[in-house]
């Protein structure tokens, strides 16, 4: 048996099999029987090792282009013009900062985020945060199960609610695609997603959005009449999702790296790298999509049926936006991206699903069993709204779903900070006090956004709801009651120190133990971390190479 450390002169992709123990320390996550295929990073100083780890990144930014980033997209275009394109930018460059955080956290201890808020909080606090990611999934499905209902009713003239039903299927389709290997399912998604969004980049270029007011509407802040602050905070939830950081904490811990000092900086820098550039076509995306919306329904040149459209424009109604680049093909390719869309982002769903569950229970799943619990769990709201209000009710379901996660994201975001913050998990790989600063001030402004939100709507909906005073009396004590528990949960997972001792796996530490081969004898292994078996059996196909370790 060759040793790791050797492995530096083979080529970029490694095919590894055969079964391998290690020793556990206690801080070492448990890997056994470990019989995957593995992208193992060469320990050598070369841009080229870029290449090893893309992946993660990119499957992360599906969820920064799904419906419900498209939904709230063309609704702001529609209502406000170019008025909130600061929060993209603003959501972006806090998703990149976040993102990179959540990726160091794994690739640094060895452990996605759910596994440490279990070994960190005691058991009701960290039930509460499992049900809360949980939520989180499904409210990120459930943009996806409208999107794809919308896309059936523009190709098939399928009713909205038969579709939503009939979205159920598509997880059992997806999985039977992914036995040709999830990466060709994705670069055939890619192709899809990509071709509407070239197409909104020639709309871009016919429409003409004042490039001044562009500007303006990027660097200037602004949040002008009534429902911007929650179409505002829709942007935000559709951008930074909570689900994403358990995801991509977990996705960087498929690659087998260098545990060196030289070998975890490589790999943070390249993960924040894949993220920048995955980031920034999503962010690119988001802004043509909302300037198209912007241009299209504040011309004046629009015929009586595209103007209702914009008064209420969703999925359903926005394929009139491609119509001068498209013309009759229009509803038909945006449906076709729009289907693509939906069943991309399903795949970071199931993903994170099975992520969520498996660090905060230490429980696995069947994924198809997994999907389709999850999937339920959003058909059922997403068939009474539909069923009750059509394709406008449908649409505003999305925008809920948006300002859901949006409410739900410093449940995941502070443990994050705190975590990666902390010398006693991170060593010295901890925020320097710059990051930590700047992450703190995004969270603490979304934090404050959320709360800002939820009372003045609730304040709001007292006054104008005609109940009796001893009625609005009650109803606002449970829902200021509601939203001072909102508040101390956050407070109690910012001020909680951190108890739990995780530091950092590299070269050199006792704990990454010895590895045996069949004859028995022992192998030093410490330069390289074994990939985690349980992320390795849902990670992207690998790159077969005829060179294996024997």
């Amino acid at each position: 048996m060759s040793s790791l450390g050797q492995t530096a002169s083979q080529p970029q992709f490694i095919t590894s099999h055969g079964n391998r123990t290690v020793s556990n320390g206690p801080n070492v996550p448990l890997i056994d029987n470990i019989d995957a295929e593995q992208i193992i990073v060469p320990e050598r100083k070369s841009w080229k090792n870029l290449f090893a780890y893309i992946g993660p990144g990119f499957l992360v930014s599906i969820a920064y282009i799904d419906p419900g980033n498209f939904e709230t997209d063309l609704q702001s275009g529609a209502q406000y013009k170019y008025e909130l394109l600061w929060i993209i930018l603003v959501a972006s460059c806090a998703a990149l900062i976040i993102q990179s955080l959540a990726a160091k956290l794994g690739v640094v201890t060895g452990k996605h985020l759910a596994e440490h808020c279990r070994a960190e909080y005691p058991k009701v606090p960290n039930f509460i945060l499992w049900i809360l990611a949980e939520l989180a999934v499904v409210a990120c499905d459930i943009p996806e199960v409208i999107g794809t209902a919308f896309a059936l009713n523009m190709l098939f003239r399928i009713p909205i609610w038969c579709g939503v039903l009939i979205t159920g299927l598509s997880t059992l389709m997806l999985l039977l695609l992914q036995q040709y290997g999830i990466r060709k399912l994705e670069l055939l998604i890619a192709f899809l997603v990509f071709t509407m969004a070239s197409c909104f980049f020639v709309e871009l270029g016919y429409a003409k959005p004042s490039s001044s007011e562009v500007l303006k509407g990027l660097f200037i802040p602004q949040l002008k009449g009534n429902g911007a602050t929650g179409l505002a905070i829709s942007l935000l939830g559709a951008m930074v999702m909570p689900h994403n950081l358990f995801l991509h904490s977990a996705l960087v811990l498929s690659r087998k790296i260098p545990r060196s000092i030289h070998g975890l900086k490589e790999a943070y820098w390249f993960y924040t790298v894949e993220s920048a550039f995955a980031l920034s076509v999503a962010f690119l995306i988001n802004i043509s999509v909302i300037s198209v919306s912007g241009a299209v329904c504040s011309s004046e040149n629009l015929s009586p049926e595209d103007q209702r459209n914009c008064e209420d424009l969703d999925l359903n109604k926005a394929s009139f936006l491609l119509r001068h680049v498209l013309g009759k093909w229009s509803s038909k390719l945006f449906a076709i991206a729009l289907l693509a869309s939906g069943q991309s982002s399903t795949i970071t769903g199931t993903y994170a699903g099975q992520y969520v569950m498996q660090g905060f229970l230490d429980l696995r799943i069947t994924p198809w069993i997994r999907n389709m619990l999850t999937r339920s769990l959003a058909i059922v709201p997403s068939l009474i709204v539909a069923l009750i209000g059509g394709s406008s009710a449908a649409g505003q379901l999305i925008i809920i779903a948006s300002m859901i996660l949006s409410f739900e994201l410093p449940f995941a975001l502070v443990p994050l900070l705190k975590f990666t913050s902390s010398k006693t998990k991170m060593g010295s790989y901890a925020n320097s006090i710059i990051i930590s600063s700047i992450t703190w001030i995004i969270s603490s402004s979304i934090m404050a956004i959320n709360t800002y939100y939820l009372v003045t709507a609730f304040i709001k909906l007292l006054l104008h709801s005609g109940l009796k005073t001893v009625s609005i009396v009650f109803a606002g004590m449970v829902g200021f009651s509601g939203i001072l528990v909102y508040t101390v949960a956050i407070l109690y997972l910012v001020f909680r120190k951190n108890r739990k001792s995780t530091q950092p796996l590299w070269l050199g530490d006792a704990e990454l133990g010895q590895s045996c081969n069949n004859s028995g004898t022992e192998i030093n292994n410490s330069t390289y971390a074994l990939p985690r078996e349980d992320i390795t059996s849902m990670q992207l196909p690998q790159t077969r190479s005829a060179l294996d370790i024997d």
